[in-house]
This record gives C-alpha cells, sequence and structure tokens, in this order.
C-alpha cells in the first residue's frame, strides 16, 4: 500500500506553487482578515496580477507566465459569492494582501531569509499600494513591482539597490550608484534642491546621503522590462545580491540554482494565455478529532491523549468552530456530533466525550472515513479538518479517500511505533505532521495539540503557547514566565499529572499575589488542575511552584495566553526546517520567526529543541547574526545548521525568552527584508528636466523594531524525518561559508572582519583561514587559489559565532593612481582538510599619495614572513615592503579576536595576536 500512498502523492497533490510547462498554478493570494470588504480591491489585484504577467513574460524571456490564481478573502466577508475553499488556508499563501505595518509603511516587500536561490515565505502588499495610484509614482507599476517581488520569492535572488550604501567607489576610482547595471544611465542630483551632486564626503570619497541617483526615464523603462544577466550585471555592486549570491546575476541563479532550474523550460512559441482566477473563502472552522482506542492506547497513552485533547476543547480551539469526536479501533464510532463551541459549557460538554479506555485492534482508515462522515449542513468536507491521532501500524489503504474528501488532515505520530507512512497522509491533504513522544515526562502531545490553532491570519483571537515543563519522580517543579504587554487575555496555567494530585500547585504574579491550589480547577477523569486568570493578567514575571515529594509520577504544566486586545497585535513565533525530510547528504536550517505583525523582535534568547524518535535530543541556540545559516542579522530571523548521523522522525520546539532589553537607542541597526525599490525622480533626456516623485514616507528606526519588553514564547515546529542511504557512511561537513566578510578603512587601518564558522558548518571551530588578495575583482573570483595568499599560518580560528577580526595599521599606501582598491575573500578548513566555500568578497578603498618608484618587481617576488608574537612589544617592528603595479604597501598586520559571549551582547576582547604580513 506504499506503492499507492506513493502514486497519489506523486501524481500532483503536494501543495504551493507550481510550474506546469510555461505556467504558475496553485498561487495563492490571501487577504488578511482586518482588511474591510472591497470589491475594487479584488478586481484591482486581477489587474495587477494580469499585468505582472505580460512582465514576468518578456522578462523571462517567453519562458514563465501566471496561469492560475486562487484569492482567498476573509471569512467575515459577506457581499460576493465566493467559492468554498478546499485546503486553501490563509498560512499558505504566498503573497498576503494586509494593512500596513511599521517596519514597511505601504512599501511591497518579501519575507525573505533563505539561501540563495532559496524560495522564500511570501510578498506583503498593502491595500493603498493596491488602491492608490499615487503610489505608482513611489515604486512603478503594480504589475512590475510585483514581478520584482516574485523574483525574491521564487528563485531567491536579493536586492540589487542598496538604500544603505546607495553609492560606491568603482574598482577604477570611479563613483557609481548601486544598481543592477551600468548601463543604466541618469544624474546624481540633490534630494532637497535638485542640483548637481559636486560634494564629496572627506571621510569616504563618495557622494553624502542628501544626494540621490535619478535613472534616465526611457532607458529605464527599457531596462526594468528584463532582469540582469552576464551581460549586464554589475558584479561590483555592494549589494545584497552580490554578497548573497557570490556576486552571480539573476538570471543565472534563476536558470541554474533556482527550484525552477531543472524545468528546463523552453520560450513559449506565441503569446502567452491570460491568468485564470479563482476567488474562494474559508468558513466557519470545522474540526473532527479522529482518535485511537486501540489496546496499544492502554494506559499512560489514552491518559496523555485526553489530557492533551482537553486542553484543545477547553483553550485552543476557537469560539463558533464545529467540533466532533470519532473513535476508532479496528472499527469506527461517532462519539460526539459536529457541535458548536459556544461558551465554556459547550467546551465542558465535548471535553466529557473524551475516552478514557482503550481496547481492541487498530485501522486507520476506518477512523478517518467515519470522521469525513461528519459533516455541517452544506453536505461535504472541503475545506474541513481532520486531526488524526494514532500509535498503530495498520495499512493505509485509504489515500485516495482522503485526498477526494477535500479535508485538511493533521497527522499525530503518537510513539515510535506509529505508522511512518502517516506523513504522507498530511502531504497529499495539505496538513501538517507530527510525531510526539509518549514519554510521561515530556509534553510533545500538549505541545502539538496547543500549537493546532486557526489559520485564517487573525492572531489576536489565537491561543499563544508560552511555556511547557515538566519533570519525573518526586520532586518540586518550579519556573517562570514572563507576560508582555500585548498578552494577557485567557492567561491559563494547566498542570498535568499521572496518578495522584500534588500535594501543593503556587503561582506567583509579578505584584506578589498568590494563587494556590484551592483556586484550580481539578479533573479526577483527566488528571489535570486548571487554573484561568480572571480579566488580563499582569505583566511582568510569574513564577509557579508545583509540589509533589509523596508519588513518584510525571508532573507537567503548560502556560497559554492570548492577545490583550484587538487592537495590539500579539508577539508570535514560527518554528520551521528548510526541508521536511532529508537523506542526510546535506545540513538542514532550523529557523524562527520572531515578530510583531512583522515588526522584527531582535535581541532574543533562542533555543531549539530536536528530538528523535530513539530518544536522541539535541539542543541548538538560535542566531541572528548574520553569519553561517542566517542570512540578515537582527532581522528577527534566527537561525542555525542541524546536523545529525541519527536517522528517525524528529519533532521541534523552539523556546523563545528575552528580558526588558528596551529600545536599543540606534546601537543596533534593524534590517529589513526585500523590498521594491522607491524611485525618487527620473531625468528627461534631451530636455536635462529633473522630475521628483513625493517622498516616500519615513519610517524611523523607532518603528523597526517592537518594544514588547520581557516575553516568553514556544513554538512547535512540524516534524520531519532523516534517513540515511544504507552502507553508506554519514557525510563529514565542512565549515560553512563566510557570508559577512567586511572591509573598512578606518584612518590608517584596513580592518578586517567575520563571524567564525565552525568545525562542521556553524558547529565547533575550524582549523584554519585562507586569506586572499587581489587588485582584480573578477580574477578573485574566477580563481582564488591564483590570488596573492596571506600568511596565516599561526593564526587559530575562534569557535563558531565568535567575530573575527584583523588589522592592516599601514604605513602607507602608494599607487600610480589616486587610489588603491583591493579586493579579499576567506576560506576555512577544518581537521579533516575539507574546504569551505569562498566568502562574499569585500573591497577596501584608500585614498593615497603618490610616490614615485624606481623598480616595479611583481608581487610574488617577496615571500610572506611568518606570523608571530612579539616579544616584549605590543606591534611588531617588521615592515615588508611589496612593489608591484606601481604600488608600495607596507603593512603591520594586528589580530585581534572577540567572542560573542551572547548575540547581541558588546564583545569581549579576548585574545590580542600582533604578527606581521602583506600583500
Amino acid at each position: 500500500h506504499l506503492a499507492v500512498l506513493l502514486l497519489v502523492f506523486l501524481s500532483g497533490s503536494t501543495f504551493g506553487i507550481k510550474l506546469e510547462g510555461n505556467g504558475y498554478t496553485d498561487v495563492l493570494i490571501a487577504i488578511n482578515p482586518v482588511v474591510p470588504e472591497n470589491p475594487l480591491l479584488i478586481e484591482r489585484i486581477k489587474e495587477m496580477v494580469s499585468n505582472a504577467s505580460s512582465v514576468l513574460f518578456t522578462a523571462t524571456e517567453d519562458k514563465f507566465y501566471f496561469e492560475e490564481i486562487t484569492i482567498l478573502v476573509p471569512p467575515n466577508w459577506s457581499q460576493g459569492d465566493y467559492g468554498r475553499t478546499k485546503t486553501e488556508t490563509y498560512e499558505k499563501a504566498k503573497i498576503i494582501i494586509n494593512e500596513e505595518n511599521r517596519a514597511y509603511g505601504d512599501q511591497p516587500y518579501t519575507l525573505q531569509y533563505g539561501q540563495c536561490g532559496s524560495e522564500s515565505r511570501y510578498i506583503h502588499l498593502t491595500t493603498k499600494f493596491i488602491l492608490d495610484d499615487e503610489l505608482i509614482k513611489l515604486y512603478g507599476p503594480r504589475g512590475k513591482v510585483l514581478v520584482h517581488e516574485w523574483a525574491h520569492l521564487r528563485w531567491g535572488v536579493y536586492d540589487e539597490f542598496d538604500d544603505g550604501q546607495p553609492f560606491y567607489k568603482g574598482a577604477h576610482s570611479d563613483i557609481q550608484a548601486t544598481r543592477c547595471s551600468l548601463e543604466l544611465d541618469g544624474k546624481i542630483v540633490n534630494r532637497i534642491n535638485h542640483t548637481n551632486c559636486t560634494h564629496i564626503d572627506p571621510n569616504n570619497k563618495i557622494y553624502p546621503q542628501d544626494c540621490v541617483f535619478l535613472a534616465d526615464s526611457e532607458q529605464w523603462e527599457n531596462t526594468v522590462t528584463t532582469f540582469c544577466s552576464n551581460k549586464t550585471h554589475n558584479s561590483e555592486a555592494p549589494n545584497a545580491q552580490n554578497r548573497m549570491c557570490d556576486n552571480r546575476d539573476v538570471m543565472d541563479v534563476i536558470f541554474t540554482s533556482s527550484v525552477d532550474a531543472k524545468a528546463n523550460v523552453q520560450p513559449l512559441k506565441g503569446p502567452h494565455p491570460a491568468p485564470r482566477f479563482t476567488v474562494m473563502q474559508r468558513g466557519q472552522r470545522v474540526v473532527c478529532l479522529v482518535l485511537d482506542v486501540s489496546g496499544s492506547m492502554r494506559g499512560s497513552r489514552i491518559l496523555q491523549q485526553q489530557q492533551a485533547a482537553s486542553l484543545f476543547l477547553t483553550t485552543v480551539v476557537e469560539d463558533n468552530s464545529y467540533v466532533g469526536i470519532v473513535t476508532f479501533t479496528n472499527d469506527a464510532t461517532t462519539l460526539k456530533p459536529l457541535t458548536v463551541i459556544h461558551g465554556e459549557e459547550s467546551r465542558t460538554q465535548l471535553v466529557r466525550y473524551l475516552p478514557s479506555e482503550a481496547n481492541g485492534g487498530t485501522d486507520i482508515c476506518k477512523g478517518l472515513k467515519k470522521g469525513f462522515e461528519l459533516r455541517k449542513d452544506n453536505g461535504n468536507t472541503m475545506g474541513d479538518e481532520i486531526i488524526l491521532l494514532t500509535d498503530g501500524e495498520s495499512e493505509l489503504n485509504c489515500a485516495s479517500e482522503v485526498k477526494e474528501s477535500g479535508a485538511i488532515v493533521n497527522t499525530i505520530a503518537f510513539g515510535p511505533s506509529a505508522n511512518k507512512e502517516l506523513k504522507i497522509m498530511s502531504e497529499i491533504s495539505g496538513g501538517k505532521y507530527f510525531y510526539a513522544s509518549d514519554n510521561l515526562d515530556t509534553t510533545e502531545l500538549v505541545n502539538v495539540f496547543a500549537s493546532l490553532t486557526t489559520t485564517n491570519g487573525d492572531l489576536t483571537h489565537q491561543t499563544i503557547l508560552l511555556d511547557s515543563s515538566g519533570m519525573k519522580g518526586n520532586g518540586i517543579l518550579n519556573g517562570t514566565v514572563s507576560v508582555d504587554h500585548t498578552i494577557g487575555n485567557k492567561t491559563t496555567f494547566l498542570v498535568l499529572h499521572e496518578s495522584q494530585s500534588p500535594e501543593d500547585i503556587e503561582i506567583k504574579s509579578p505584584s506578589g499575589q498568590i494563587y494556590d491550589f484551592i483556586d484550580f480547577q481539578h479533573s479526577a477523569i483527566s488528571k489535570t488542575h486548571s487554573l484561568v486568570i480572571q480579566g488580563t493578567a499582569e505583566t511582568g514575571e510569574w513564577t509557579y511552584t508545583i509540589k509533589n515529594t509523596l508519588s513518584d509520577q510525571y508532573i507537567t504544566i503548560t502556560i497559554t495566553s492570548c492577545a490583550v486586545s484587538d487592537a495590539i497585535p500579539p508577539v508570535t513565533v514560527k518554528a520551521h526546517m528548510s526541508q521536511q525530510s532529508i537523506d542526510g547528504s546535506k545540513p538542514m536550517l532550523v529557523y524562527a520567526e520572531v515578530n510583531q505583525k512583522g515588526v522584527p523582535v531582535i535581541l532574543a534568547d533562542v533555543i531549539a529543541t530536536l528530538k528523535s524518535d530513539s530518544g536522541d535530543q539535541y539542543q541548538l541556540q538560535l542566531l541572528d547574526n548574520g553569519a553561517g545559516a542566517d542570512a540578515f542579522r537582527n532581522d528577527g530571523i534566527y537561525s542555525r545548521y542541524f546536523i545529525t548521523s541519527k536517522k528517525g522522525r524528529y519533532n521541534l520546539k523552539v523556546k523563545v525568552q528575552r528580558k526588558d532589553k528596551g529600545k536599543n537607542n540606534g546601537q543596533v541597526r534593524l534590517k529589513r527584508h526585500s523590498v521594491a525599490p522607491y524611485v525618487p525622480g527620473y531625468v528627461i533626456k534631451g530636455k536635462s528636466l529633473i522630475v521628483m516623485n513625493p517622498p516616500k514616507p519615513p519610517v524611523s528606526e523607532d518603528d523597526l523594531q517592537a518594544d514588547v519588553g520581557s516575553f516568553t514564547r514556544t513554538a512547535i515546529g512540524e516534524s520531519f524525518s532523516v534517513s540515511l542511504p544504507p552502507g553508506v557512511p554519514p557525510p563529514n561537513f565542512p565549515p560553512n561559508k563566510i557570508t559577512d566578510l567586511n572591509a573598512e578603512i578606518e584612518e590608517d587601518k584596513l580592518m578586517l572582519t567575520w563571524t567564525a564558522p565552525g568545525e562542521d558548518m556553524d558547529q565547533g571551530t575550524a582549523d584554519s583561514y585562507e586569506i586572499r588578495v587581489s587588485m582584480d575583482l573578477e580574477a578573485l573570483r574566477g580563481n582564488f587559489s591564483g590570488a596573492h595568499l596571506m600568511n596565516t599560518s599561526d593564526i587559530r580560528p575562534l569557535e563558531a559565532g565568535s567575530t573575527e577580526e584583523y588589522s592592516f595599521l599601514s604605513s602607507y599606501i602608494i599607487n600610480a593612481e589616486p587610489e588603491t582598491v583591493m579586493f579579499f575573500a576567506v576560506r576555512s578548513c577544518d581537521k579533516d582538510s575539507l574546504m569551505s566555500d569562498m566568502s562574499n568578497v569585500a573591497k577596501a578603498t584608500k585614498i593615497v599619495p603618490f610616490v614615485p618608484t624606481t623598480t616595479t618587481p611583481t608581487i610574488s617576488q617577496y615571500p610572506s614572513p611568518n606570523l608571530k608574537r612579539s616579544s616584549g612589544s605590543n606591534v611588531v617592528a617588521v615592515v615588508v615592503s611589496v612593489i608591484g603595479t606601481a604600488a608600495v604597501i607596507i603593512a603591520v598586520l594586528v589580530v585581534t579576536r572577540m567572542r560573542l559571549n551572547r548575540p547581541g551582547n558588546t564583545p569581549n576582547f579576548t585574545e590580542t595576536q600582533v604578527s606581521t604580513s602583506f600583500l
């Protein structure tokens, strides 16, 4: 029956955007529930996508266009005749229409943080951007903007402009605007008085921030219809595309590295067809619990199922949802037909129907089919949800029925023996897959049920998991949890036990108010004690103490809460892996998104726990440092590589904590994601006429970060699997590629800095560095080993995540040209001589006086001296002259190392090594 499952799985039933021939299908655009109903908005969306399809077709040389688009409107819209969804949900949408947020205003952006060529999370557009034609002046035609963002979303390319560094000094000492193609002409003018910029910043020898590049209007119109290729790409520009994609052009990434690279799409002969649109709407949430009560569930497993399902019914599932309960052994029974959730009594009634006894065989498909029979008055199950929990291994021969039902099947594999094919059942129906251990001292099953919230985009009415912990045996379980000002409604402390009640439970509020045992509601059947804080819970640190000294049993506590009001979006955390399955041949990445309605939350402590069905457990500190697995520093996305040689099913739990650090007052610069470029104006060629657009609405640094104080969150990601080919030893991984190499001139010093990689990707400590320098960017990129090698043999890398800093104290740098331009790159090596990929290329430029020379030997005539510590002096008094291509470079290399004890902290100097080298 596995073959049948795979056949259904491979027959076009996976979810997400598809490329069928030359056309993109299953493109889901979702409108957030906060957006008021407006039929014009739907028409404008259709118009935008239709125009974008033509732009996309031209930009990709007649290869791609938009074919099938679904627009998902909110459940509360009532004026249109909308079709009913199947498995489409808000969280699956790749294009989101929402209100503006503080970090971006109405500027379109793409939530992008993967590797070059990787698909991104979603495109964010606002209703004002779609409806207000005045914004066309700022960002250009909507269709072109959508294609620009589509390149970020689908193909994983990055911005080719940079608001932080709009100008740079070129290799030929000319000042250039940061842009895709140098062939794009224009003028650099003062943004205030619109006169030509003539003033040069004395510090960096480029134009100051009050200057702006205005493109030629006619050329701009022609240029933005195509993506940059190897003929037009500006590999020298200091932009994210060059840093993240190894200075490659956009077309190269699309057709060699992206998700569409293997499609081998040929140009379409003739015009492309117009997009087809479907407008759909989800109704009220309908959930059927399909619960295993076979003999293998007897004892602690049936109790854990009862306790976790009780949490879901009393706390998680939303008001006005419909819930039914089905149980199965080798047959299936409806315990409770669909019942609307309306008040506490309806929730309590449903809890009473949860099964507490187990006996008999297992037939998972019988349970699923019975669940499909529970239908609302519309007579079908399209868009309904199934939550299937089983610990059994019965055959799964109902894949066709699952697919045809149109229902979303979320599966929970409970314990190590649960059927491994459950994952495919979720994948063919657009559901989620979870593995949960049956160990009594874990909260894994409870955490899974707590994560099964609605997916309509309305975060203010969802239950948020703050924390969960447990212990086994006699003793005291205690801890703290932070309640921030974005949450506080329906704050619940749920204590679960195995046999007899603990002797005492004490919850203490930040003001000192005590809630003790008598304040909890106790259920002897499900062995739970629950406390719901009335009104809004106090902001601050809450403490809990559970005394259990008389009984050898497991005790757990789970704390949940909801948004404080509809007007204040809560801080949320989403956790996921880069892939849901892997064969061990390459590392996976762990991601945690921490934000408040799109505004990044930074400087948090983020710990990921990954546990397999065989008991192997890994803990990783996820980092937001812009190095290793992390694409950008301080963007609220925390990342880390996950490497394992142990096969099995793994679950993912991420805990996020932050103590009140307040605003950073400009000390930490926040990173925004890929955005649509703002067009400040243009030049009309031949008329010498400058036309300025209205200024872009400003976004202050204060708006680029969430001010939420101390908080605690816990997120559960979907489970994933690791399989290793039989007989093949697990691979060794090299150090990760360095992506944040930076070169700066500070007075008479050239500073090279980067984040240390690890022995295996970003874990452990690398063995050595290889630093090379060239006066020719393309030569360095094309032949790293042929560039000049700097002697770093005596330098030992620091632990992964530490900051490495190298200083070159130059007496002078003399060049025949007005400037000396140097390009640097680094590779690292591990103890097994595995080399990392070459780093991003860093450039340093310094103005130096001209000094005539009498001889011009080549740079290779002089060997590099060994690096060694000076005795009795802080600076080595060794100067090595290198004369090459009319250049004299005299340098003293000072190696300063800094270790970051915690992400975001001020680095502590731990070691200083003074050495000599030359370029």
